[in-house]
């Protein structure tokens, strides 16, 4: 039996259009020969991994990062034969997935070397790894100072291929400093590697926050762009800041009913906020088990029928409640933007982040699967 189609109730929509022209605009204004590398990790930032990618794919990114094999084999359903890296730790039980499936693998330690060389020569088929220096970051990566040796190994192995080099910065957004120490570090441990040519590979630090430290001539040749493509700056001083990519992603949902309720009634659980007026409210049909982060509570707005209407109280699993009596027009059924824009307003991702003491990242990665993706997908010219 065919299920009947229901009314969307909270649903985030990805305009498609405009992720094409975002990277259109980032790769024009990044300096010539350098690569576009797509971070669609966590189901593509909360946008949808297999939509996204393909339009990434049609508008000509170089190469495909995510997080997890399980993610790598969704990306592989979509483009054959496109380059992909891992850029987290691959579990042991999952090596074989790298040559069957001609997937990158990030290498931090020489126990990688060993176990992925073993996966290519028991396959038949050579491994293509990127080599990361930890330099600063303490996370994944081999110590600069000892990446000549792992380097060593990597090329000593007789079914492993170096397609890449690569590390992470820290605090790209806030301290330019230690991005220039880090900096140091990385091009240091790539000159005491012999006979590493960095023409051959993917040379690559910066990400969307970090592309105001590179240097016009360097042997740079890549960047990873996450955030950006979706419209975000992550940092207003960076190399991009001037690019006016537009938002991909917004967060709607619908007004469930209306109600006046009196001075000095109390809203949702704990009582946090008390009425200091005769109010009219309004119960939307999107709570923190789609999404709206508990810490909005009593802090964010929501644009209906343009008007910024306040959050009251508590964030609920299923509800939030605002406040419309400045806008008396609304009613039952209307729809609620809580990210986006709505009759010549707007919230951005970033805005709705600070009220939630976050950081867009988590914002976007934080819609829950009960949210409903829908696509708009006109050519992106």
């Amino acid at each position: 039996m065919t299920p009947p189609s229901l009314p969307l109730r909270c649903w985030a929509e990805i305009d498609l259009a405009a992720l094409e022209r975002n990277l259109r605009l980032i790769r024009a204004s990044l300096p010539p020969g350098i690569r576009y590398v797509a971070v669609v990790k966590a189901d593509a930032y909360g946008h949808g991994l297999q939509h996204v990618a393909a339009r990434l794919m049609h508008a000509g990114a170089d190469l495909f990062a995510v997080a997890t094999v399980a993610e790598a084999l969704s990306l592989r359903e979509v483009g054959p034969g496109w380059p992909i890296l891992l850029l987290s730790p691959v579990l042991p039980e999952e090596d074989r997935f790298l040559p069957e499936c001609d997937f990158a693998a990030t290498v931090s330690t020489p126990d990688e070397v060993a176990r992925f060389d073993k996966a290519g020569r028991e396959s038949g088929r050579p491994v293509f790894v990127h080599l990361k220096i930890d330099t600063g970051m303490g996370r994944l990566g081999v110590w600069h100072e000892q990446a000549p040796e792992l380097y060593r190994r990597i090329v000593a192995a007789a079914n492993l291929r170096l397609a890449g080099v690569f590390t992470h910065f820290a605090s790209p957004d806030d301290d330019v400093g230690f991005t220039n120490e880090q900096r140091r570090r990385f091009l240091s441990a790539l000159a005491a590697c012999p006979g590493l040519d960095p023409g051959s590979l993917f040379v690559h630090a910066d990400n969307s926050a970090g592309l105001e430290t590179m240097p016009g001539s360097s042997p740079f040749n890549a960047v990873r762009v996450g955030l950006l493509q979706f419209g975000i700056l992550p940092h207003p001083n960076s190399l991009l800041a001037q690019v006016h990519t537009e938002p991909v992603f917004s967060f709607h949902t619908r007004v469930g009913i209306v109600k006046h309720l009196p001075r000095g009634t109390s809203i949702s659980y704990g009582r946090t906020r008390t009425l200091s007026r005769d109010s009219r409210v309004a119960v939307l049909c999107a709570g923190y088990g789609d999404g709206v982060p508990r810490a909005v509570s009593n802090r964010a707005q929501v644009l209906i029928g343009g008007h910024r209407c306040p959050v009251l109280g508590r964030v609920t699993m299923d509800q939030t409640i605002v406040d419309v009596t400045d806008a008396p027009e609304v009613a039952c059924g209307d729809e609620a933007v809580l990210v986006g824009r709505q009759a010549g307003g707007e919230i951005s991702v970033t805005e709705f982040s600070r009220w939630a003491d976050t950081i867009p990242w988590e914002t976007l990665c934080s819609i829950t699967k009960r949210v409903p993706r829908t696509y708009k997908t006109a050519l992106g010219l």
